[in-house]
């Protein structure tokens, strides 16, 4: 990879795009990566794995083709549970109307509703609130035991396969899927960048992927479960970072109270410097439209606002009529709230206090201040330590980190964090790496640097300044 100006200069957040039938063409890449997106998505609930390997090659050919870093996310499917197959394909639910729950695959009933997940059947309680397809049908359980009943709020219509949850209630079922592990296995293959794990609830989830991948990839931990937000601050930690999943937290709570939760979730990853990236219907009506609603883009505005590592774009890119006009957009709605007067006011009501402060959090925030003392055009840093990279970029500090490196998978990584800019060294440890870095980025002026040197002291860094 030859490397360039970085493209992301003016703006710190990054932009997720999930790729589809409509998007995943070598050419659609190219120009999805062109129009600023930082990390593709991979979503393993649609699509077969050949599927996935050409969207794979293609993402490794747009960055060649533009030279920039370009990172791959692999999000698993995970326990999602769905209803089975009805006769004719759907179920049309009468109102005030009681149904059996059953475990099977399919029926040929008209009274009865198959969901092949007995162990769920059995944790149904009377009053329990049941919701199908993403919330959109709502069922009452009137009778629990080894054959449920339910009862349907108002007629609709229930299609074979649709989603099934039980709101506010934790499930008992896997973190992994059959399926996923073979997801999993073949997402490590090819060599992704990062991996999502679907529908956590507990640490021990995250904790179970994470030994699996073994290093392999970081972990982002999807928070969408009621499970998951009571015990939010454990599971961040355990993360290597989060995702703000609002389309299935939308189900499982009360829609007014989905933005609350971001709130808590944004405040606790920034809090310990774990990468957090916001996620659903951003700019949902762009998927058929050619431009965004007003408030769509006050909602990108307000994630911004509360210093998200990245905004992700799903079914806008991967079946939208406009992929990349939507991230077009997204990159004007992130570069211009970034420049408003009032950005940095709101991005310290996110930071967290400094009562657990590490060493890294004061060489951070020194770094920054010697690039103000010194007049520095950016910040350079060198570390082989995704920690301590997304701890720099915890901070959201003034001046932009262009972050040196001659591993193409850390480059990679590194475009989850706010305000980093990765850029390709071939000789990282020569004096002139932080002029280097600097003149690759199209960049004059002076550079202040931070480079940790290698030992187990994690003191033991070295701020400087260098002129070309």
């Amino acid at each position: 990879m030859t490397p360039r100006l970085p493209r992301l200069r003016g703006r710190n957040a990054k932009i997720v795009a999930t790729l589809g039938p409509t998007s995943r063409s070598a050419s659609n890449i190219r120009l999805l990566a062109e129009a600023g997106t930082d990390i593709f998505r991979l979503n393993f609930s649609h699509g077969s794995h050949e599927d996935h390997r050409k969207s794979f090659d293609n993402v490794r050919a747009a960055e060649t083709a533009i030279g920039r870093p370009l990172a791959i996310l692999a999000d698993l499917q995970g326990p999602k549970v769905r209803v089975g197959g009805f006769p004719g394909g759907k179920l049309r639910l009468g109102f005030n109307t009681e149904y059996d729950l059953v475990a099977a695959e399919e029926t040929d009933r008209d009274d009865v509703i198959p969901v092949p997940h007995p162990e769920i059947l059995t944790a149904l309680e009377i009053g329990d609130r049941v919701l199908c397809n993403d919330g959109m049908i709502a069922l009452t359980v009137t009778a629990a035991g080894k054959t449920p009943r339910v009862k349907s709020d108002f007629p609709a219509e229930l299609s074979d396969r649709k989603g099934f949850t039980v709101q506010g209630k934790a499930l008992p079922v896997k973190a992994l899927t059959d399926k996923d592990r073979e997801d999993l296995d073949f997402a490590l293959e090819l060599g992704v960048d990062l991996i999502a794990l679907s529908f956590v609830q507990t640490v021990e989830d995250v904790e179970t992927v994470k030994a699996l991948i073994g290093g392999r990839a970081p972990l982002v931990a999807k928070l969408e479960k009621p499970a998951a937000i009571d015990d939010l601050d454990a599971i961040v930690e355990a993360a290597d970072g989060v995702m703000v999943a609002r389309g299935d937290l939308g189900v499982e709570y009360p829609a007014e109270q989905v933005p609350i939760i971001q709130r808590r979730i944004v405040r606790s990853a920034r809090a310990i410097g774990r990468p957090v990236i916001v996620a659903t219907q951003m700019l949902e009506s762009m998927v058929d439209n050619a431009a965004p609603t007003r408030a769509e883009t006050g909602d990108v505005a307000t994630a911004i606002y509360q210093g998200v590592d990245a905004v992700m774009l799903s079914a806008e890119t991967a079946v939208g009529r406009h992929p990349a006009t939507a991230v077009a957009i997204m990159s004007r709605i992130i570069h211009a709230t970034e420049h408003a007067e009032d950005y940095r006011d709101s991005l310290r009501q996110f930071m967290g206090d400094r009562s657990t402060e590490l060493t890294i959090d004061v060489v951070a925030r020194a770094a920054q201040s010697l690039a103000f003392a010194e007049g520095a055009t950016a910040l350079a840093l060198r570390t082989g330590s995704a920690r301590r990279l997304a701890q720099f970029a915890k901070h959201r500090g003034r001046y932009l980190v262009l972050y040196g490196s001659s591993d193409e998978a850390r480059l990679r990584r590194a475009q989850l964090l706010w305000g980093v800019h990765p850029i390709h060294v071939a000789n990282i440890d020569t004096d002139d790496w932080p002029v280097t870095l600097l003149r690759t980025a199209d960049l004059e002026g002076s550079v202040a640097y931070a480079a940790w040197k290698g030992d187990d002291d994690e003191a033991a860094w070295e701020l400087g300044v260098r002129r070309p």
